[in-house]
């Protein structure tokens, strides 16, 4: 395990203060405020721990509704909506400065047998001949931001398939992006870990696929302004997160300063596990 997975599951080790609160720590970001994945994996975590260990999480949908301090603490107050004969449902809202910067609502249901299919796998390229991003970002981006990108993404091993939205800058193509990810070391056996540590990742490239569409590089070239608005998951089958992943994501639309987002992740195997929605702020810098 490197150092920056050992720091981002401290982060998700959060402190209890009370029964159902609990405080999360954070740490720099490449923008000036917190990386949207870890408050939705800290809340689920927030969320999961007052929920029997037999009932791991099956959905979550969540706002970003401020933007989060990386100075301060967040505070995680858990609302015990319901505790059924099969199904839990939890309402998390987090805190800081004393107003609410995200929420998020998730189920979790006790496993039971019941009618299975799936979609196919998409193709893709074995992850491992995929370059990683050290070795991928300093080729299309200026060395200063390529160097914080690795540096803060380096709990995850995170590879693309194709050359990401800062390469092809004014060249527009198919709104799809496809990324293999996991963990950068082996992570304990938690059920609950694994499906936050996939939260935290999920927030990381979903509109890539909004920028394709328009030959935009985003944040990291300046010619796009964006932040996520909200976020659902479903969590289809067992997975582990420091297995590779793949996460397949495509654009259906963007429109009225936002942009739309949709993927699935699948196993290296080819079990679909997971399915993920999410909304963003995308909007052109005027003059």
């Amino acid at each position: 395990m490197n150092d920056a997975l050992r720091s981002l599951l401290d982060l998700l080790d959060l402190e209890r203060i009370e029964q159902d609160i609990f405080r999360g720590q954070s740490r720099a970001a490449l923008v000036p405020r917190v990386f949207g994945g870890q408050v939705a994996a800290q809340a689920l975590v927030a969320a999961g721990r007052t929920v029997p260990e037999n009932r791991p999480p099956h959905s979550l949908h969540a706002y970003f509704l401020r933007p989060g301090d990386p100075g301060a603490p967040i505070v995680y107050t858990v609302d015990r909506i319901r505790d059924g004969r099969s199904f839990t449902t939890r309402r998390v809202v987090a805190v800081q400065h004393g107003q609410p910067i995200f929420h998020l609502s998730a189920s979790f249901q006790e496993y039971e047998e019941g009618l299975d299919h799936q979609t196919d796998m998409p193709a893709a390229p074995d992850p491992e001949s995929l370059p990683t991003a050290a070795e991928m970002l300093p080729r299309h981006l200026p060395a200063d931001i390529a160097e914080r990108l690795v540096e803060a993404r380096a709990a995850v091993d995170l590879r693309y398939a194709d050359t990401p939205p800062w390469g092809t800058v004014g060249h527009p193509r198919a709104p799809r992006s496809q990324v293999w990810f996991k963990a950068n070391g082996k992570v304990a056996d938690e059920p609950l870990l694994h499906v936050c540590l996939a939260t935290y990742v999920s927030d990381m490239t979903l509109l890539d696929s909004v920028l394709l569409a328009h030959g935009r590089g985003g944040w990291a070239v300046g010619d796009v302004v964006g932040a996520s608005l909200d976020h659902a998951m479903w969590f289809h089958r067992p997975f582990r997160a420091d297995e590779w992943l793949l996460y397949d994501q495509e654009s259906p639309s963007s429109s009225g300063g936002r942009g739309l987002g949709q993927a699935r992740i699948w196993t290296q195997h080819g079990q679909l596990a997971v399915s993920v929605i999410q909304e963003g702020v995308v909007r052109v810098p005027r003059g």
